[in-house]
C-alpha cells in the first residue's frame, strides 16, 4: 500500500506541474542591437534619401561638369584647366577677399549688435517696442532692402542730400561706385536687416537662463559689464554657436544684396564668390568655369562650418573634462 501511495503521489505531482519545459534562452544582445539599428535606419532613410537627391547628387554632377569647357552648346573635357584658370584669375582673388570681408563684417556687426540689444532690452519696460523696431527689417525681402538702401546711397540719394543740407557736403561720397567703400556700406545694409534674427535667437537664449543664476551672481557682487561677460555670455554659449554658425554660412553665400545694389561693380570689384559663380554661368555662359567656382564655394562653406563646429566641440569636451 505504501508503494501504491508513493506512485499515486508522484503521478498527482506530475499532473500538477505538467510536462518538463526548458527555460527560455536570454535574448541575444547582438540581435537586439540589430533590430534597434534597423528601426533607426528605417526612420532616417527618407531624410537621407532626400539629402542625397537634393544635395549630394547635384554637387557630384556640378563637380563632374567643372572638368569640361562647356558653353551650353558643346562641351570638351579639359580636366583641371578650369580650376587652374580660376586660381590664377585676379578677379577670383578679389571675389575671395570680398567674401572674407563679408564673413568678418557679418560676424562682428549683426551678431554683436543682436547680443547687446537682446541683453539691454530683455528687462526694459519699453524693451518690446525697441525689439520690434529692430526685428521689422528682418521681415523685409532682400529686394525691398536693396531698393531702400539704393534710395539712401545713390549719388543723389537721401544720405548725400542730408549731408549737403546740414553743411557736411565734404562728406558726400559715391557710396556704391567705389571699392571697398561699396562693400562696407553693403555690409552695413545687411547688418540693418540681419540684426533682428540674432536678436530673436539671443532673446530665446536669455529666457533659458535660470533667474536664480542671475540673482546669485548679483548677490556675489557681479554688476554691469562683469555680470554680462562672466555670467550671461557663458550661459548663452549654445545659442551663440547657432547664431555664429548661421552667420558664417549666410555670409559665405551672399548674393542678393550685392547683385541688387552694385551687380558686383564697378566692374567685378565688389563681387563675392556666389556672384562670380552666377556671372560666369548665366551671363558669360561659361558653365564649366561656373561649376568650378560653385565647387570651390561649396568646399569653403563646408570647411568653414566643419572647422567652427569642431572647435566648439573641442572646447565643450575640454570644459567637460
Amino acid at each position: 500500500m505504501d508503494g501504491v501511495d508513493v506512485l499515486t503521489t508522484a503521478d498527482e505531482a506530475a499532473s500538477r506541474t505538467g510536462p518538463h519545459r526548458p527555460r527560455p534562452l536570454p535574448p541575444d544582445p547582438r540581435s537586439a542591437r540589430l533590430r534597434a539599428a534597423a528601426w533607426v535606419g528605417a526612420f532616417l532613410a527618407p531624410a537621407v534619401a532626400l539629402i542625397l537627391l537634393l544635395l549630394v547628387v547635384p554637387f557630384l554632377v556640378t563637380a563632374w561638369r567643372s572638368f569640361f569647357d562647356d558653353n551650353g552648346i558643346s562641351a570638351r573635357f579639359v580636366g583641371l584647366s578650369n580650376y587652374t584658370a580660376l586660381f590664377t584669375d585676379p578677379d577670383f582673388g578679389r571675389s575671395l577677399l570680398n567674401t572674407v570681408l563679408w564673413v568678418v563684417g557679418t560676424l562682428v556687426l549683426p551678431v554683436l549688435l543682436g547680443l547687446l540689444l537682446a541683453v539691454l532690452t530683455h528687462s526694459m519696460r519699453w524693451g518690446a517696442v525697441a525689439r520690434t523696431a529692430v526685428v521689422i527689417p528682418y521681415a523685409l525681402s532682400g529686394s525691398a532692402t536693396a531698393l531702400l538702401w539704393t534710395f539712401l546711397l545713390k549719388s543723389d540719394g537721401a544720405v548725400n542730400q542730408t549731408l549737403g543740407a546740414v553743411g557736411l557736403g565734404g562728406w558726400q561720397q559715391e557710396w556704391l561706385l567705389h571699392w571697398p567703400l561699396n562693400t562696407f556700406v553693403m555690409i552695413v545694409a545687411t547688418t540693418w536687416q540681419a540684426t533682428g534674427a540674432s536678436l530673436i535667437l539671443f532673446l530665446i537664449g536669455l529666457q533659458t537662463i535660470p533667474a536664480d543664476t542671475i540673482e546669485a551672481a548679483r548677490l556675489d557682487g557681479a554688476q554691469g559689464l562683469q555680470l554680462f561677460l562672466r555670467v550671461i555670455v557663458p550661459q548663452l554659449r549654445p545659442m551663440t554657436v547657432v547664431v555664429v554658425g548661421m552667420s558664417i554660412v549666410n555670409s559665405l553665400k551672399t548674393f542678393d544684396i550685392v547683385w541688387l545694389l552694385t551687380q558686383g561693380g564697378p566692374g567685378t570689384a565688389s563681387e563675392t564668390l556666389a556672384l562670380t559663380m552666377y556671372r560666369q554661368t548665366f551671363t558669360l555662359n561659361r558653365y564649366g568655369y561656373g561649376a568650378a567656382v560653385s565647387v570651390v564655394l561649396t568646399v569653403v562653406v563646408i570647411a568653414a562650418s566643419w572647422l567652427y563646429l569642431r572647435q566648439q566641440v573641442r572646447q565643450r569636451s575640454g570644459e567637460g573634462v
